[in-house]
């Protein structure tokens, strides 16, 4: 009898759900939208409509990369014509991000899947199974931030 393994069905789940969304029919009218790129335009779409400005430093925080990485993303982003960097007038250093027009476009096709995503995901699990799931999920990752810290790396 094989053993269940926490990692290797993890990776699965999230290689299916991948698999979905790059078939759907959404992804193909939005092609130029790399997986990070859809989380991104999630996160400051969410922030947007609750008017809190959105900062570099704060997907770094978020999505729990590098500030190079975090640059990186941005920077192509903003190439790809998804986001832009607009001035705050209380500091001049800072530059919050904001959806174009085009990334607001993408948002509202990703909500679409995304939401056929969580249902999929979901059917068939009681609001307690689904509670008690996030409970196990933040405990991994809290674990697994802990193990970072026992061999040297940042959380």
């Amino acid at each position: 009898m094989k053993k269940d393994c926490i990692g290797n069905d993890i990776r699965i789940l999230s290689h299916q759900i991948h698999r979905w969304i790059e078939n759907s029919p959404n992804k193909k009218k939005i092609d130029s939208v790399t997986g990070a790129n859809a989380w991104i335009i999630g996160y400051i779409s969410d922030k947007t409509k609750n008017n809190e400005d959105v900062f570099q430093k704060d997907l770094e925080k978020n999505f729990e990369i590098t500030r190079s990485t975090a640059s990186k993303v941005v920077n192509l982003m903003v190439e790809k014509g998804m986001v832009e960097r607009q001035s705050v007038p209380w500091d001049a250093r800072l530059k919050k991000l904001i959806l174009t027009d085009k990334g607001r476009e993408i948002d509202e096709l990703m909500l679409e899947d995304f939401s056929v995503v969580e249902e999929t995901l979901s059917k068939g699990f009681s609001e307690q199974e689904l509670e008690q799931f996030f409970d196990y999920m933040h405990r991994m990752q809290q674990n697994m931030k802990d193990g970072f810290c026992n061999i040297g790396l940042k959380k």
